[in-house]
């Protein structure tokens, strides 16, 4: 597979001239925060940046989706059968995803493509993306990518990934997938061995910079139960308003609501991003609510990430070190604490 280079003019007017072909998302500024956007004549995208707000783990699993659609009119020929909405898969390209939003793409593939389930429209609109990743020269302070499994210029999940060399980008295929979509763009020119040693400098460098890390060593020993009923959880949960930031923010969590929305005769089944941290999240049609206080929400989250999913698919944490719960959360709760509580108890 070919490196090229491009200039960043070059680049943005190559992926200009793509847009038949693909839909592509780059990352825009709005004031103080970065967002993908779809790309248009008019869009200025912002490569100068660390990382957004939310990430683009909505292109592929969206906030909120009609899944199917039904009528109430006996005039219909079709009442009261449901029907699947009609989906579009057309192919896209996320361009500029940071690696830690790639790999947490993976971690959450887990769930939703498997040998037991497959979300059907998940994993076409993971097959119809490219992802291309701009490495991190400047990593946040409160990244620990490389304690989870990642890196700065991790090409886990990457069809693609850009190392930003000051004027140039060095554009690297890493699938056949990439290389496709890197050819179609019909610009650039191949890099040299002094552009390839420089990025190579600059992601050692960038390695170096990513000094904060969570221990996740010892947490597959642990006994279940015994971290369950760990007598720290109430210090955790203290200052916890419920406000869900940290679940919302974050890439690797999954969790969703189904429900049906009818005006007059038509109507809609859809699905909604929800979180764990709500306490109408596990409220049953009895009642009755197994998490009913708070406590028991934030031991929850935790748990699945630092543990449950550890234990299931033996992968590592259920974290891309992205670091957006510890920036956000308004009360400073922080899952790097957290997983050393949860790292070293001892019964």
């Amino acid at each position: 597979m070919v490196t090229k280079i491009f200039t960043k003019e070059e680049w943005v007017r190559a992926l200009k001239g793509a847009k038949d072909d693909y839909r592509i998302y780059l990352p825009v500024k709005h004031k103080d925060f970065h967002a993908f956007e779809l790309l248009s004549d008019e869009t200025a995208p912002d490569f100068e940046f660390q990382n957004t707000r939310l990430s683009p783990k909505s292109l592929i699993f969206p906030q909120s989706e009609r899944m199917f659609e039904y009528s109430l009119d006996e005039k219909d020929g079709e009442a009261h059968i449901v029907k699947e909405t009609p989906k579009d898969f057309y192919p896209q390209a996320v361009v500029g995803i940071r690696p830690c939003d790639a790999h947490a793409l993976q971690l959450v593939n887990v769930n939703f493509d498997n040998p037991q389930y497959k979300d059907p429209w998940w994993v076409k609109r993971l097959e119809s993306t490219i992802l291309v990743g701009l490495g991190c020269n400047e990593p946040c302070s409160t990244c620990f990518c490389t304690s989870v499994g990642g890196g700065p210029f991790s090409e886990r999940g990457l069809d693609v990934i850009l190392h930003d060399l000051e004027d140039v980008f060095l554009v690297k295929p890493i699938t056949q997938k990439g290389e496709t979509f890197i050819n179609k763009l019909g610009q650039g020119r191949m890099a040299d061995d002094t552009l390839s040693d420089k990025a190579e400098a600059k992601a050692r460098s960038s390695l170096e910079k990513v000094t904060s890390s969570i221990p996740t060593g010892k947490l597959r020993d642990k006994v279940v139960t015994e971290l369950f009923e760990a007598p720290f959880w109430e210090e955790v949960a203290f200052a916890c308003i419920n406000c869900g930031t940290c679940t919302y923010l974050c890439p690797t969590c999954w969790c969703f609501d189904i429900q049906d929305e009818v005006l007059g005769k038509e109507g809609d089944r859809i699905r909604n991003w929800d979180s764990c941290m709500s306490p109408l999240f596990t409220l049953e049609g009895s009642g009755h609510n197994p998490r009913s206080e708070k406590c028991q929400r934030v031991r929850q989250r935790f748990m699945h990430k630092l543990k449950y999913y550890v234990d299931k698919y033996e992968d590592g944490v259920q974290c891309s070190g992205c670091g957006r719960c510890v920036r956000y959360c308004p009360v400073n709760i922080d899952i790097r604490h957290v997983a050393k509580l949860m790292n070293d108890f001892a019964q």
